[in-house]
């Protein structure tokens, strides 16, 4: 099972963590299934941008990601080239190093 390196987060993982995901999973439901509380105001339909993540290393062990994602992630805070929408992306055969970005650009949040 390939391992997910979730970066220090001040609020959603101050420590960091390391899981294992199933491949094929994406990776906002196996952070999910961890209690890694990444922000989804779209309920994983690819339609808002709070599920933002910087994958640090094993981008490229990733599929490429749809139009209708690459649309989203243009609006995204913070957007570097290995970004991706977490509720699209899917985990591989290789490891990770997941960054979640300090802010999302979404107006209402589900903790607050």
């Amino acid at each position: 099972m390939p391992k997910l390196t979730f970066m220090p987060h001040e609020t959603i993982c101050p420590e960091g963590v390391v899981i294992e995901a199933d491949a094929d999973e994406t990776i906002l439901n196996s952070a999910l299934a961890h209690n890694i509380d990444i922000e989804h105001a779209c309920e994983k339909s690819c339609a808002c941008t709070t599920c933002h993540i910087i994958v640090r290393e094993g981008f490229d062990s990733l599929e490429e990601a749809e139009e209708n994602e690459e649309d989203y992630l243009d609006k995204a805070w913070g957007l570097e080239p290995e970004s991706r929408l977490s509720c699209q992306a899917k985990v591989g055969t290789r490891d990770l190093v997941i960054e979640i970005p300090k802010y999302t650009i979404n107006m209402v949040s589900e903790n607050h």
